[in-house]
């Protein structure tokens, strides 16, 4: 864990986020500014600063099976979601704890902004 890292945080229970499912490696809770009627950020419980910095593929695929996991959940997996990763910052990535977006509940539109 990392003390300065809100993720880190969270996923300690340390700072409040409303939690929709979790597995042994990670955590998914509801973003708190929205992009879509369904918005969930995935992470993995241990510190990993982006998708460049992963080196582990058992992590990696459970947070991706949580991300599948909580769009059933979230009954947007038969219209379909979009799973949307940043990395670094001219990826858009603004916190720097590795995170994907599961986003549905409306038709998304390409190419991305």
């Amino acid at each position: 864990m990392t003390n300065d890292c809100i993720f880190c945080r969270i996923a300690a229970g340390e700072i409040p986020a409303t939690i929709v499912a979790e597995n042994d490696q990670a955590i998914a809770f509801r973003d708190l500014h929205p992009q879509a009627p369904v918005h969930v950020l995935v992470i993995p419980r241990r510190h990993v600063r982006s998708l460049d910095a992963a080196d582990d593929v058992g992590e990696l695929g459970a947070v991706m099976q949580l991300a599948a996991a909580v769009a059933r959940q979230e009954g947007i997996a038969d219209t379909g979601y979009r799973v949307v990763g940043n990395t670094g910052d001219d990826g858009g990535q603004t916190v720097h704890h590795l995170h994907m977006h599961v986003l549905g509940g409306r038709a998304m539109s390409w190419p991305p902004g």
